[in-house]
């Protein structure tokens, strides 16, 4: 039988059956990514246009089988490390493990097990002796960055090397609104951020699309080189910008409106975002 690879492209999560974990080839990490899953029920406080997950409905994580998450990460280390995964599944040149992600289906930090769920992850990199080599990164929208347990999951990813990639992808309500759906000024948005960047390193991740054809326009994207300059001005530590477009379709209702932008105008974005003094990662 021939196997088909994992990919850019190809994002099967399914490819070992398991519940919470799965390997994915990211474009931006050049190699494995091992993802947590902890929104089983396709469950999201956000419905962002782009959003890659079929059957997303609104709500929160369902509860966590933690130990068996910890078996499930354990059996997928194993097989990246030592296994045959990555000659049965990764191309040559991305036979690399560069980190463990909590993103999966929905919200991360909605799971009542989250910060539990960051220890066992923790916990399986320390005692493989990884944490200087395989990052743990969180992909947040933020949500939940004040609560007391999400602080605390975030300050032990800290320690353990990890950061936190948190979702900024417009700079006025109204932008946000249409791109995410959710009510959210941006002055909260900066409220999570501060809290977020102060107990672990952060990165703000953000998806830049066309729009019934059109890329975003000069006052969008002008709100949304403010809403950096205020965080700057705040003095929130954010270590840079990781900017993409679309790579795979959405699933959303809006699916059909939305497009990658070019790669020269994504290119433009990231050099004016460097010139507020902030790195930018840019992944077209």
């Amino acid at each position: 039988m021939v196997r088909k690879q994992l990919s850019f492209d190809n994002h099967n999560r399914d490819i070992l059956g398991l519940t919470y974990v799965y390997p994915v080839v990211s474009r931006r990490a050049e190699g494995v990514s091992i993802g947590i899953n902890l929104n089983t029920n396709h469950a999201c406080n956000w419905a962002c246009v782009y959003c890659q997950v079929p059957d997303l409905v609104r709500g929160s994580a369902p509860t966590t089988d933690l130990e068996k998450l910890r078996t499930e990460l354990d059996l997928m280390l194993s097989e990246v490390l030592e296994g045959r995964f990555m000659e049965a599944y990764v191309a040559e040149g991305l036979r690399r493990l560069n980190d463990i992600a909590f993103s999966g289906n929905g919200e991360p930090t909605s799971a009542d097990y989250f910060e539990e769920a960051v220890a066992i992850a923790v916990g399986a990199l320390q005692s493989r002796s990884l944490t200087d080599s395989v990052k743990l990164v969180v992909i947040t929208n933020g949500s939940f960055a004040l609560q007391p347990d999400v602080q605390r999951a975030f300050r032990t990813m800290a320690q353990a090397g990890g950061e936190v990639w948190f979702k900024a992808d417009r700079g006025r309500a109204a932008d946000i609104l249409r791109i995410n759906q959710v009510n959210l000024n941006p002055e909260l948005l900066l409220k999570r951020l501060a809290a977020t960047a102060e107990a672990c390193p952060t990165w703000l991740q953000t998806c830049m699309t066309a729009w019934d054809g059109e890329v975003p326009g000069m006052e969008e994207v002008a709100a949304y080189l403010n809403l950096l300059q205020q965080a700057l001005r705040q003095g929130i530590k954010i270590r840079g910008v990781l900017l993409y477009s679309l790579a795979r379709p959405s699933h959303q209702p809006d699916a059909a409106r939305i497009a990658a932008v070019p790669v020269d105008w994504l290119e433009s974005m990231g050099d004016q975002i460097r010139a507020l003094g902030l790195e930018a990662k840019v992944t077209p």
